[in-house]
């Protein structure tokens, strides 16, 4: 018998779309939920889309690497603290409730358009949190440069 331990890996795929409590609550997919208890997913105010701003979920791993990311940019390039200064201030961690849901900060629902409803976005390593109707013109103009990005793959 074999004592190793097979570690299992969470993917983000598919859309899902869920309503929006009174206290900004939204529920997460079980299948995306963490395993352990009490981990803390990263939510940061995400505006690199030219179409709007969503927010940006990511597991530890991915908060990691992109803290690594930044920190391996040189002192020199002015990027490195704009960088640090926006993630920074535009993001917090969050813990699932025992029903595995999030609480959405009201100044980051505001920044993003989140109302009443949510589209959660599978990114495959992350997810993504946005208003439908604005999700809905990212996804047209993703269509348009599909089949170029699908190109690069085998």
């Amino acid at each position: 018998m074999s004592d190793v331990k097979t570690v299992s890996r969470t993917y983000y795929n598919s859309c899902y779309q869920h309503g929006i409590d009174e206290k900004r609550r939204v529920q997460i997919p079980a299948k995306w939920r963490p395993e352990e208890s009490g981990t803390e997913l990263t939510v940061v105010l995400w505006p690199k889309h030219p179409i709007g701003t969503c927010l940006r979920v990511l597991p530890p791993k991915k908060m990691e690497k992109l803290m690594a990311d930044i920190d391996a940019m040189p002192n020199s390039d002015p990027s490195k603290v704009v960088l640090k200064r926006r993630i920074g201030s535009g993001s917090t961690q969050v813990t699932l409730d025992k029903s595995g849901r999030i609480c959405i900060p009201d100044d980051m629902a505001r920044q993003a358009d989140i109302k009443d409803e949510v589209l959660l976005v599978g990114l495959l390593d992350r997810f993504e949190i946005w208003n439908p109707d604005l999700y809905e013109k990212v996804k047209a103009a993703d269509e348009v440069l599909a089949a170029k990005a699908f190109e690069l793959m085998e």
